[in-house]
């Protein structure tokens, strides 16, 4: 299946202790459903130093779910994610606005 969300889209999330914020993705990982997005579900990673690192209490975005997450269109809300052909391509387009993306 075409991947609706891809990595550098502006995404917002709709549920959980992150509702509302919005972020870039930085990877996805289509096998599991999920992606990371910069600063959302940040977990506290306790790391010991080493020579090449300074260790202690490092935050890092886990991944959250695909479901969870909403493409931002042009006009900065929410919107889903369709296909279609222009011409011999197939594009993706926000259902709101029907603007390719």
């Amino acid at each position: 299946m075409a991947a609706k969300l891809k990595k550098g889209d502006k995404v917002v999330v709709l549920t959980g202790k992150d509702k509302g914020k919005e972020g870039e993705i930085s990877s996805v990982n289509p096998e599991a459903g999920k992606a990371v997005v910069d600063g959302i579900n940040m977990a506290i990673r306790h790391t010991k130093q080493s020579q090449g690192s300074q260790g202690g209490r490092i935050p890092k975005a886990m991944p959250i779910d695909l479901s969870n997450l909403a493409l931002i269109d042009a006009n900065g809300k929410a919107t889903r994610v369709g296909f279609r052909m222009d011409g011999d391509k197939k594009v993706r387009f926000a259902k709101t606005t029907g603007d390719a993306i």
